[in-house]
C-alpha cells in the first residue's frame, strides 16, 4: 500500500481519500503535497447496504485532515439509519469548518442492481446529501451525459463520479471524464480504476490535464502514450 500511495501522490492528485491506519502509517511522508480527505465510514461484502461509522470529524482535525467523507447507502431498508448518521457527521464537519464528501449510491435492498444507475435513483440519491448539507457527493455514473446532465441539475452541491464499471478499456474512462466536465460534474473520484493501473502516476496526470487544463479527449489519449512511452 506505501508503494501505491508514493506513486499515486507522483502523479499530484488534488487529494486522496483513506482510512486512519493506512494515512497514519502512509500519508505522512506526502504531507503537504496533496490533500488528506479522512474516510469516516465503511462498508463489507457482508453488509453492502450499509455503511457504518469508524470514526469523526474530530479524528479527522486530529490527523490534519483536509476533508472528512462518509458513505450513504439509499433505496433499503437501511436508509433511515444511513441518513441519520448523515446528518450527525454533516453537523461535525459544519461545526469544526470541515468539508464533507460523501459516497451515496441507490444501492439499498429496495432497489434492483439494474436500476442503481437509473437517472431518478441516482438524482434522488445526490439531492439527499445536498438537502442534509454535504458539500461534495460521490456517486454512481448513469451511464450518458444526457442522463447524468439531470443529476447535476437535481443537486445545488458539487457531483463527482466513482469509477465504477465504466468499461474495459482505459480509453472508456478517459472518455467518461470528459463527458462529465463537458456537463458541469465538479470532477471524478475514482478508485480501483487508478490504482490497478500500471503507469499510476501518469494516469493520474492525465485526468488532471482533462480536469483543471480543459483537455480534450483525443489529446489525453495521447498525453498518455507519450507518458508511458516515456517510462518503458
Amino acid at each position: 500500500i506505501q508503494k501505491t500511495i508514493d506513486r499515486i501522490v507522483a502523479g499530484a492528485p488534488d487529494a486522496i481519500t483513506m482510512h486512519k491506519g493506512i494515512a497514519d502509517m502512509c500519508f505522512q511522508p506526502h504531507a503537504g503535497k496533496t490533500a488528506l480527505i479522512l474516510k469516516c465510514s465503511s462498508f463489507s461484502p457482508y453488509q453492502p447496504g450499509f455503511d457504518t461509522w469508524v470514526t469523526d470529524v474530530e479524528e479527522a482535525v486530529r490527523m490534519g485532515a483536509d476533508a472528512a467523507s462518509m458513505g450513504c447507502i439509499l433505496g433499503g431498508s437501511e436508509q433511515p439509519e444511513q441518513l441519520r448518521q448523515l446528518g450527525l457527521m454533516a453537523k461535525q464537519a459544519m461545526s469544526f469548518g470541515m468539508p464533507l464528501v460523501a459516497h451515496i449510491y441507490p444501492r439499498g435492498d429496495f432497489i434492483e442492481k439494474k436500476d442503481q444507475y437509473t437517472w431518478k435513483n441516482v438524482a434522488y440519491a445526490v439531492r439527499a446529501g445536498a438537502e442534509l448539507g454535504v458539500d461534495i457527493i460521490k456517486t454512481n455514473y448513469t451511464g450518458s451525459p444526457d442522463t447524468f446532465a439531470k443529476v447535476i441539475e437535481a443537486c445545488p452541491a458539487r457531483v463527482v463520479v466513482a469509477g465504477g464499471e465504466v468499461g474495459n478499456k482505459i480509453e472508456d474512462y478517459l472518455r467518461m471524464t470528459r463527458d462529465l466536465m463537458d456537463i458541469g460534474a465538479a470532477g471524478v473520484t475514482y478508485g480501483r480504476f487508478v490504482w490497478e493501473y500500471e503507469y499510476i502516476a501518469e494516469l493520474v496526470k492525465v485526468l488532471k490535464f482533462i480536469i483543471h487544463d480543459n483537455g480534450s479527449f483525443s489529446d489525453a489519449v495521447k498525453l498518455l502514450d507519450d507518458l508511458v512511452k516515456s517510462q518503458k
